[in-house]
């Protein structure tokens, strides 16, 4: 029968070398783990010993990775990763109940977030923990359950998608701005200042072709991450900003940004939920699955 711990060396050898890998050296590795230098440079000399082959050339008092050790460290560091990620997960196991969502940051603010005590009402069981992200990821490298998605299901492989809404996003600015620089037509906003999402900066091309105006290549303007930065730029009087109105009806409905030209701009993206193709029936995310999309269809 074959011995496995034939080719499993001490796990205070390769958590060693792991460490001196990523600190490029042995002095740092051992501060993090709680070695000395010369603990540290024992238990890798033992371990390429046990390998038979040299993992760091010695130069005076230095080391430095060579290429055995290179190509050790890209197999070992990756699962060494892993065995962490699997104890932490075991070590801490939610309750059935409990969820953790990633959410698009304006998002979750100004859609989610008001509409969570009808989920709580609904499921006072579920106990969700929202986490901003702004980018598909591999649910299999994050604990998350699922992620609200803005653009197309095919940018996110692996995933199932359930769709939720579009957008229409609309030119805003401050009433003092607009009375103090009065825009006509669409074409005036050529030299206004155009500021933008910063994920979205084609937008302001495509409002100008969607209103039938030749806007050639546009100077680049202010960008922000979020869009509720975004909003308050506006609403400062620093220009004109393409957002969704769902995300501003408080500031329109405030008067702090009005609309100069009522043409929405739409697209083949939307806002989906996201969830793992591969993982297992979880009824608490069937619930806030089903409560989400309801909610979506009401919006």
């Amino acid at each position: 029968m074959n011995d496995h711990r034939k080719w499993l060396p001490s796990m205070t050898a390769l958590t060693s070398f792991e460490a001196a890998v990523r600190h490029g050296g042995f002095s740092r590795a051992g501060e993090e783990i709680g070695l000395t230098q010369s603990a540290v440079s024992r238990q890798i000399a033992q371990l390429e010993e046990w390998l038979q082959t040299p993992l760091f050339d010695r130069v005076g008092r230095r080391v430095r990775l060579n290429e055995a050790g290179r190509a050790y460290a890209d197999e070992l560091l990756p699962a060494l990763d892993r065995i962490r990620r699997a104890t932490s997960r075991m070590a801490t196991r939610r309750s059935p109940s409990a969820l953790r969502i990633a959410t698009l940051p304006s998002f979750g603010m100004r859609w989610l977030a008001p509409r969570l005590p009808h989920l709580s009402a609904l499921h006072p069981q579920l106990v969700v923990d929202f986490a901003a992200r702004s980018q598909p990821f591999d649910f299999g490298q994050e604990e998350f359950d699922a992620a609200i998605h803005f653009g197309t299901p095919e940018e996110w492989p692996g995933a199932t998608m359930d769709f939720l809404f579009r957008e229409e996003a609309v030119p805003v600015c401050a009433p003092g701005w607009l009375a103090a620089h009065p825009l006509r037509q669409p074409a005036d906003l050529l030299s206004a200042p155009l500021l933008s999402q910063s994920s979205r900066r084609d937008a302001w091309s495509r409002w100008f072709a969607a209103a039938g105006v030749e806007a050639g290549t546009l100077p680049p303007g202010p960008a922000f991450e979020h869009f509720l930065m975004l909003a308050q730029a506006a609403a400062a009087g620093a220009g004109v900003a393409l957002i969704p109105s769902f995300l501003i009806r408080p500031e329109l409905e405030a008067g702090t940004l009005v609309i100069p030209f009522a043409r929405p701009l739409s697209s083949d993206q939307a806002y989906f939920l996201a969830r793992p193709r591969d993982a297992p029936a979880h009824l608490a995310l069937s619930q806030f699955r089903d409560w989400i999309v309801d909610q979506a269809a009401l919006a």
